[in-house]
This record gives C-alpha cells, sequence and structure tokens, in this order.
C-alpha cells in the first residue's frame, strides 16, 4: 500500500465526502437490482386470469421510483467520486510541480524534458482514472453483481444460478493475467509518450537550427521512426487488453444458452414461473455491464498501478542539497572567504575548480576570467549551492554557506547567466519577477542601469509588450539586459553576472558596468566573462585556467605581471583593431 501512500493520504483528507459518495454507490446499486424482481412479479401477475389491475398499476409505479432513485444516487455519487477524482488530479499535479521545484540542478541533467512531462500529463492522469472511474465501476459492478446473484439464487432457482455461472472463473483467470500484461505494455507506451514528448519540445526549440541546417527531413525522418515505435506499443497494448471484451463476451453466450436450455425447461415443468425466468433473464442481462466493465477496469487498474510506479519514483527522489538542521536565516553582509577549495563534478575524477584561498570583502567587485571549462560558472554554481562541496570551505560573513538556508541564500544572491530564460509574459513580468508591488519608477531605473529601457520605450507597448516563449522576440544582447534588469532591481548582497554580457557591445557593456560601480558600491558584486574588458575595473581579478587559479590582482597589477591575462589582453585588443581596419 506504501505506493499509493499520497493517495490514501488524499482520500483520508476527503473522507466524509468519499463516505458519502460510496454510500450514494451502494444504494443506488442495490435500488437497481430491485427491477428484475417487480418486473417478474408484474408478468407472473398478467399471466393470471382476471388479474388486479391495480396491483400492476402499483408495480409500475414502483419501476418509475426505482428508476428515479436510482437517477438521483448515481448522479449524487458521480458528483462526489468522480469530482473528488478530479481534485486528486489537480493535487498531484501540484505535488509533482513542487516536487520539480525543489530537486536539485543534477536530477534535470540525467532527465529528458519529454519524460517528465509524461509524468505530469498520461501518468497523473492515469491515476486519476484508477482512482476515479475505475474505483467507482469496481464497487457498482460488485453490488451490482452480488445482489443481482443473491436474488437468482434466493428468488429464483439455485441449481439454475450456478449453471448459467459455470463460465464466470475462468473469466475471472484470464482477467488477472491478462491485466498483468496490460500494465507491462503500459509501462512500453507511457516510454514511447515520453521519447515522441522530448523530439517533439527538441524541435520546437531547436527549430532555428534544423532549418539553418536544413535538416527538416532527417528531423521528420527521425520523429517518424519515434512515433512508429509509440504506435507500435500502443498496438500491442491494445492487442492484449482487447481480448477480454470479446472473451466475456463469448463466457455470457455460453450462459445465456444454459439459461434458456435449462431454464426453459424449467418453465414448462413448473419449476418456476414465467416471471420468475425473466427476472433471471434480467438479473443476468444486469451482470452483463459490470462484467464486462471488469475488463476496463483492470486495464485501467494495471495503467493506474504502472504509473503511480513511476510516480513513486520521482516522489521518492531526494532533492541532493537540502538545508542542514537549524539552518540560519541571518542577513548576508556579500564578504566571501574561500579556502582549500577542490571540487569535482560527480562521475568525473578531474577537478572542476581549485582555489587554495580567496577573500571578497564585503561591498567589493570581483573579475573572474577564463576561457571556456576554465571553472568559471562552477565558481558561481557553488556560490548559489547548486553542488556541494566536501567540506566546508566557503564561507559568507562568519557563516559557512551550507549553515544558511537555501531560501536566504538565494534570495542575497542575484545570478544572471550567459543565457538567460525570459517567461512568456511581459517585459514588466519578466524584469519584476511577477511582483507586482515593484513602482514604476524602480522599474525604469533598473531597465536603464541595464541600458535596456531605450529599446523598451522604442516598443508599441513599452513595458507592457508581451514576449513570446523564452523572451525569442527579443535578440540575444536584449535578453541579457532584460534579466540584469532583473537582478538590478532585486538589489541583491551579492550579484553574479555569469558572462551576461557576452552578446552586448563593448559600448553598452561599459554603460552597464558603469552603472554596476556606481549603485552597487555598498554590495558585492562578481563579474565571470571571458572578455578583460568586462572586468577592468574590478578590485580584484582571478585568472582561471582548466580550473585552477593562475593569476589575481588589478587590471594594472596583472598587465605588469604578463602571463595569460596579459596575453589574452593583447589577443582581445588585436582583434579589435583588425575589426576597425576591416570597417
Amino acid at each position: 500500500m506504501s505506493r499509493f501512500r499520497i493517495v490514501i493520504d488524499f482520500i483520508k483528507k476527503h473522507k466524509i465526502s468519499y463516505i458519502l459518495g460510496i454510500c450514494c454507490m451502494f444504494l443506488g446499486s442495490y435500488i437497481q437490482t430491485r427491477f428484475p424482481g417487480v418486473l417478474g412479479n408484474t408478468i407472473d401477475i398478467l399471466g393470471t386470469k382476471g388479474f388486479d389491475a391495480a396491483q400492476v398499476w402499483k408495480n409500475i409505479g414502483w419501476i418509475m421510483v426505482i428508476a428515479l432513485a436510482t437517477f438521483v444516487f448515481t448522479l449524487l455519487w458521480r458528483i462526489l467520486v468522480i469530482g473528488n477524482a478530479r481534485k486528486l488530479e489537480c493535487d498531484l499535479r501540484s505535488r509533482l510541480f513542487q516536487h520539480f521545484l525543489i530537486l536539485s540542478p543534477n536530477f534535470y541533467n540525467h532527465r529528458k524534458t519529454g519524460d517528465l512531462i509524461a509524468y505530469a500529463i498520461n501518468d497523473i492522469n492515469a491515476v486519476r482514472m484508477t482512482f476515479g472511474p475505475a474505483l467507482a465501476m469496481s464497487i457498482n459492478s460488485a453490488v451490482i453483481s452480488a445482489a443481482s446473484i443473491f436474488a437468482m439464487i434466493v428468488g429464483v432457482n439455485s441449481r439454475l444460478t450456478v449453471l448459467t455461472l459455470i463460465p464466470f472463473p475462468f473469466v475471472i483467470w484470464a482477467m488477472i493475467v491478462i491485466g498483468k500484461k496490460v500494465r507491462k505494455s503500459f509501462l512500453r507506451v507511457q516510454e514511447s509518450f515520453a521519447a515522441i514528448s522530448g523530439k517533439v519540445d527538441e524541435g520546437i526549440h531547436g527549430i532555428r537550427v534544423i532549418k539553418a541546417y536544413v535538416q527538416e527531413a532527417p528531423t521528420l525522418a527521425d520523429f517518424k521512426n519515434t512515433s512508429n515505435t509509440m504506435v507500435e506499443a500502443a498496438v500491442k497494448m491494445t492487442a492484449v487488453s482487447s481480448v477480454l471484451g470479446p472473451l466475456i463476451e463469448v463466457c455470457f453466450s455460453i450462459s445465456f444458452a444454459l439459461n434458456l436450455i435449462v431454464g426453459g425447461k424449467m418453465v414448462l415443468d413448473g419449476v418456476i414461473t414465467l416471471g420468475a425466468f425473466v427476472a433471471f433473464n434480467t438479473y443476468l442481462t444486469m451482470i452483463i455491464g459490470p462484467i464486462l466493465s471488469i475488463g476496463r477496469i483492470i486495464n485501467i487498474l494495471q495503467r493506474g498501478i504502472a504509473s503511480m510506479d513511476r510516480l513513486n519514483d520521482i516522489f521518492l527522489t531526494k532533492p541532493e542539497i537540502q538545508d542542514r538542521a537549524h539552518a540560519t536565516d541571518k542577513p548576508l553582509n556579500g564578504a566571501i572567504t574561500i579556502s582549500d577549495l577542490h571540487f569535482s563534478y560527480h562521475g568525473t575524477e578531474a577537478p572542476a575548480l581549485e582555489i587554495q584561498s580567496l577573500s571578497v570583502p564585503g561591498g567589493s567587485t570581483l573579475g573572474i576570467l577564463g576561457s571556456t571549462g576554465s571553472g568559471k560558472s562552477t565558481l558561481a554554481s557553488l556560490l548559489l549551492r547548486a553542488y556541494d562541496t566536501e567540506n566546508d570551505c566557503i564561507f559568507l560573513g562568519d557563516q559557512a554557506i551550507s549553515e544558511y538556508s537555501l531560501e536566504r541564500l538565494r534570495n542575497s544572491i542575484g545570478h544572471v547567466s550567459q543565457e538567460p530564460f525570459l517567461f512568456s509574459a511581459t517585459i514588466r513580468e519578466n524584469i519584476t519577477c511577477f511582483d507586482g508591488n515593484q513602482t514604476e519608477e524602480r522599474i525604469r531605473k533598473a531597465a536603464a542601469d541595464s541600458q535596456i529601457l531605450e529599446s523598451i520605450d522604442a516598443m508599441p507597448n513599452g513595458l507592457d509588450t508581451l514576449l513570446g516563449e523564452r523572451g525569442v522576440n527579443l535578440s540575444g544582447g536584449q535578453r541579457q539586459r532584460v534579466a540584469i534588469a532583473q537582478a538590478l532591481l532585486r538589489n541583491p548582497a551579492i550579484l553574479i553576472l555569469d558572462d551576461a554580457m557576452s552578446a552586448v557591445d563593448t559600448l553598452t557593456e561599459a554603460g552597464i558596468l558603469g552603472n554596476l560601480l556606481k549603485n552597487r558600491a555598498d554590495k558585492t558584486t562578481i563579474i565571470i566573462s571571458h572578455r578583460v574588458s568586462a572586468v577592468a575595473a574590478a578590485e580584484n581579478i582571478l585568472v582561471l585556467d582548466a580550473g585552477k587559479v593562475v593569476q589575481s590582482g588589478t587590471h594594472e597589477a596583472l598587465l605588469l605581471e604578463g602571463g595569460l591575462y596579459r596575453e589574452i589582453y593583447e589577443d582581445q585588443e588585436e582583434s579589435k583593431h583588425s575589426l576597425l581596419r576591416e570597417e
């Protein structure tokens, strides 16, 4: 039962509505099984000479009452039980999304987007069907079948009932065997759905690359192969599950044949009345629906079990980065101290970053320069606790970084990456991170300091311009500047610009840096870049190469020292002069 713990907790929370719904289900199903008895009694009355018409009209009235009561109770249990299933779906989806939000970045390094989408859509829908329609059909079928069989034994003839129901144990055995196969087939269908979702997601986000390299035909061929794999899996599952319906119908045909042969002879021999025979046939007909639905119930249940197992796999995944016991929420002053830092990514032996000693006073500006793969972004990730070090080697103020609560830490650090993510919302909402309490003046100042205000004002709707997915209707440089404005509006104790100006020209870059130095004189700023111009004004500059600090100092001191910093500077100056000569 542990696999359904979340569902059981939900049912306990809504137990009153579930109890009322199931009671209505029992009453509705039981009342429905009274119909054949009344019908058989009516036929026996009509078969009597000089029958009492009043008695017939009374029975007709009872039939109408049974129909009305069945309708009312069925309506009530559908509202309560099926309605709760929809609430369960919403609750599970919210829980899943909330869990996605707390999982560590390393989790997403090993999971495909399409697979995660499949969890949120197909798997949750399968669980809803299990604890909604399947649960309702199970109880309804059990009550109708049990009441009908009891009435057939007590009210008609026990021998006829036993003979008629001989094929049923075989049906139940077949359902169990086929149900297991359906579960395995459904897992393959879910995996195929995840694969095709991933292909669609990659195709949409990579459409510009596909078109640029004229890869439409190969991409389409690859997508068709994936789609065909899903079709094959779905067809196999359908082939397995579709056996149940015809099998049950064959068994019922045998039951009806036995009923006509044995029951008809009993009527002729006077063992049972014609009305009892009609009632027996009506009971048998009423059982057909529930028994036929068992096949569907088995399919839904097996899919729900398979999906719940997949969901539990996610829910049981714990975030690698968590708050320590008694984590502090005290404010950060921006001071950073690092000593004996040795960090390697999981699964790799070579160190991604090594820093013997580093001190960044609060309110200062640190520049970090290096080529791709030198460890620049790794340092930013460690400061944000996207990854943890083996020992406490990073301190913010007088506290180890791991002693701060994640909420306090990440609220106190602003991070702008080289490829910022913008939402499909207005520019205003992206800059404010959907915080409606920010004033127009502060928003415009943040935009002005990031050198994007002029571009925004040139747009038809200004700050209320709606952006496409991931800010597709902005240039790369504009997206970076909107992200910088977002960070400046928050004015965090520590601001990390991780190659955040790589897509802007040097003049705009100089303007942004000038505003940063002026407005953040009392805040710590870390500028990570591969361009010397971005870090030249920093009070201290680290030069990284292959994950190690090879030089440190001011711009002027590093130029005098020579080494890698001077080489990078001279190469970039030469490239700049070459471009000017070409112009």
